[in-house]
């Protein structure tokens, strides 16, 4: 079953991690995604703009309207996902876990099935 993993950052909490911390993060991340594609979990995994750079589209009722910025304002954000493969929920939580994310307070992540797939390699 597919399951993704959503990468909710706050800022503020990234950036009071000093810079051996955040090194430690992309090393972890590193590590993680080599461990998952030996494994074949893995699908796919994409880090995301922050919202300064979110283009928002609304619906309206009739046109759709164009926004700068993120549909909500919220302190966090998505930063980034994995797409994986995996037995059941129960591994997917146990991957999650592996995240370094998963120990930084103010970092979070959010797991949730994939309900329909469509494009390339789906």
């Amino acid at each position: 079953m597919k399951y993704l993993i959503l990468m909710q950052v706050d800022p503020s909490a990234f950036d009071s991690l000093t810079a051996e911390e955040q090194t430690a993060i992309g090393t972890g991340h590193q590590a993680f995604i080599e461990q998952i594609t030996a494994s074949g979990e893995m699908l796919s995994t994409h880090a995301l703009g922050d919202p300064t750079q979110t283009t928002t589209i609304r619906g309206t009722g009739g046109k759709p309207e164009v926004i700068d910025g993120p549909f909500a304002e919220t302190k966090e954000f998505m930063g980034g996902y994995y797409l994986i493969d995996v037995e059941s929920k129960e591994r997917a939580i146990e991957l999650a876990q592996l995240i370094p994310d998963a120990g930084i307070k103010g970092l979070s992540l959010e797991i949730r099935p994939v309900m329909f797939s469509g494009g390339a390699n789906m």
